[in-house]
C-alpha cells in the first residue's frame, strides 16, 4: 500500500462506448480490422480487468465515477438535452475535490456530461482547469442537420475554464471540431503532465476521449487508414491517442510514479453505421445485459502492479471513486452512502479476489437487475434497446458464466440464489429511507 507522504500521479482515460469485444487485448483489434498495438501492449505492462462494470449510460456511468454513488442516488439517471437541468448537484463530493483537498494539481480534458451551468461545470467541482464539451458528442451533428434552428436550440460549443474563472465558450462544436478534438485533448494532456512534473507536483488528469461515441468520426490524419470505414479508422485514432500518453509518462520518467488507468464509460455504440461489439456479451449500452455492463478495463503501476496480470473478478465503476481517493490519502465523506469500495489491495495483487461480488443495475428509476458472483437476476427483459417486453412476474436468473449470451432462464432450477440476492436489493433501498436520494433535475440551492 502506498504510504500516507506518497502522492502517486493519477491518469484516467476513459474512452466513450467502447465495446468490450473491440480491443485486440479482448480478442478484437485486427478482427474488428482496426489492430490497437498501443492498448494491448499497455495490457500487457499492468492488469486486465475481464468483469469490470459501468452503468447503462454516458451521465449514470460518469456521475457514478465522480461520486462513488450509484445514480439512482444521486439524480444522474440519463443525457438530457441541452437547456435542461442536469449533471451532479453541488451537494455531491466529487473525486477531484477529494484529491485537489490533497495537493493534487487536477485537470479535464474532454467530455464532461455533469452539468454544463455555472457552478455544474468541471471548474467548479474541483478541477483546476478543463477543456472539452459540457455534455455530448452527436450534438456535433447538430449544425449540419437539414431544418436545424438556432433559435430553439443552443449551439453546441466546445469549452474551456480555470477554476474561480468562469468557463467560456471556444468555438462551435460541429463535424469537423469533432474529428479534431481527440488530438486536441491529448495534446493538452500532455502538456499539462509535463508542467506539473516540473513543478514536482503530484497531478490527477482526467481525459474522457470523445471516441468512439456516435458520430464516430476519425481526424483527417487517420480518415481511410483501415480500409474498413470510419468506425475503425476511428479506433486505429483512440489506440494511437492513448499511445501518446502512455509514451509521454514514460518518457518524462513519471511512469513508476503513475498508475494509469484505461477504461470505457459504457458498452458497445448500437446505432448504424457505428454500432460495436461486446465480443461473447449479448447486447450494447442502454440495456441490462452483459454487453452493458462489462467494458474493457486496464490497470498499468509499474513496481506496483505486476504485469501481464488477467482478472475475472467483479469491479464496479464506483470503486474508482475510493480506490483512487485511497491511493491519493483522501478521507472519503462519512455523512452519505458510498458505494465505491476500495479495490487497491486487489489491485496491488495483495489479494486475489475482489472487494465486492454484487451490485445492483438501474435504468433510470427502475431496478433492472442484480449482478452477484457468477450468476445476474432480471426484473426486467429488454436484450435490445427499445425492445423491452416491461417487468417480469417471474424473474429470468442467468449463469453467465455457463451462459454467457444469457439465453437460458434457469431461476426454477436455482431458487436458492434469490435469497442473498434480493437481501442485497432490500439492504440497498433501505438505505433510500435514511438517505433520500436527489430527484432527476434538482437544482442547487
Amino acid at each position: 500500500m502506498p504510504s500516507p507522504s506518497y502522492s502517486p500521479n493519477i491518469v484516467l482515460i476513459v474512452a466513450d462506448n467502447l465495446g468490450w469485444g473491440e480491443l485486440g487485448c479482448y480478442g478484437g483489434g485486427a478482427l474488428r480490422g482496426a489492430p490497437t498495438p498501443n492498448i494491448d501492449a499497455l495490457a500487457k505492462q499492468g492488469l486486465l480487468l475481464q468483469n469490470f462494470n459501468v452503468e447503462s449510460d454516458c451521465v449514470p456511468t460518469r456521475s457514478a465515477l465522480m461520486s462513488g454513488r450509484h445514480p439512482i442516488r444521486t439524480g444522474c439517471l440519463q443525457s438530457v438535452p441541452p437547456g435542461l437541468p442536469q449533471g451532479l448537484t453541488r451537494r455531491e463530493i466529487t473525486l477531484a475535490q477529494l484529491l485537489s483537498a490533497r495537493g493534487y494539481a487536477t485537470a479535464h480534458y474532454g467530455k464532461w456530461h455533469l452539468g454544463d451551468v455555472p457552478g455544474r461545470f468541471p471548474s467548479d467541482r474541483g478541477f483546476d482547469e478543463w477543456y472539452g464539451i459540457p455534455r455530448t458528442t452527436d450534438e456535433s451533428q447538430f449544425t449540419s442537420t437539414v431544418g436545424f434552428d438556432p433559435s430553439v436550440v443552443e449551439l453546441p460549443w466546445i469549452m474551456r475554464g480555470r477554476s474561480g474563472e468562469p468557463s467560456e465558450g471556444v468555438k462551435v462544436y460541429d463535424l469537423e471540431a469533432r474529428r479534431q478534438i481527440d488530438a486536441d485533448l491529448v495534446d493538452m494532456s500532455i502538456g499539462f503532465m509535463r508542467r506539473q512534473r516540473e513543478a514536482g507536483k503530484p497531478f490527477f488528469l482526467y481525459l474522457p476521449l470523445v471516441h468512439l461515441h456516435f458520430p464516430t468520426l476519425p481526424h483527417p490524419e487517420f480518415a481511410g487508414r483501415t480500409g474498413a470505414g470510419d468506425f475503425a479508422d476511428s479506433m486505429v485514432e483512440m489506440d494511437h491517442r492513448v499511445g501518446q500518453v502512455v509514451r509521454a509518462l514514460d518518457e518524462m520518467g513519471a511512469a513508476e510514479d503513475t498508475l494509469l488507468i484505461f477504461c470505457s464509460d459504457n458498452g458497445p455504440e448500437f446505432r448504424a453505421p457505428y454500432r460495436g461489439t461486446a465480443g461473447p456479451w449479448s447486447g450494447t449500452y442502454h440495456t441490462a445485459m452483459e454487453g452493458s455492463l462489462r467494458v474493457p478495463f486496464i490497470a498499468r503501476w509499474p513496481g506496483r502492479i505486476a504485469p501481464g496480470r488477467v482478472s475475472n473478478e467483479i469491479v464496479h465503476v464506483t470503486d474508482l471513486f475510493t480506490t483512487l481517493a485511497g491511493v491519493a490519502g483522501a478521507e472519503l465523506p462519512q455523512d452519505r452512502p458510498i458505494d465505491g469500495v476500495d479495490q487497491l489491495p486487489f489491485l496491488l495483487g495483495e489479494q486475489e479476489k475482489s472487494a465486492r461480488e454484487a451490485f445492483p443495475f438501474y435504468i433510470k428509476n427502475e431496478l433492472r437487475a442484480v449482478k452477484w458472483r457468477d450468476w445476474k437476476l432480471h426484473f426486467y427483459w429488454e436484450p435490445e434497446v427499445n425492445e423491452g417486453k416491461g417487468k417480469l412476474e417471474s424473474p429470468y436468473l442467468f449463469n453467465i458464466t455457463r451462459d454467457p449470451k444469457e439465453t437460458t432462464d434457469v431461476l426454477v432450477y436455482n431458487t436458492w440464489v434469490l435469497g442473498p440476492v434480493l437481501k442485497l436489493v432490500k439492504a440497498f433501498q433501505d438505505s433510500f429511507a435514511r438517505h433520500p436520494n436527489t430527484p432527476p433535475g434538482q437544482l442547487d440551492d
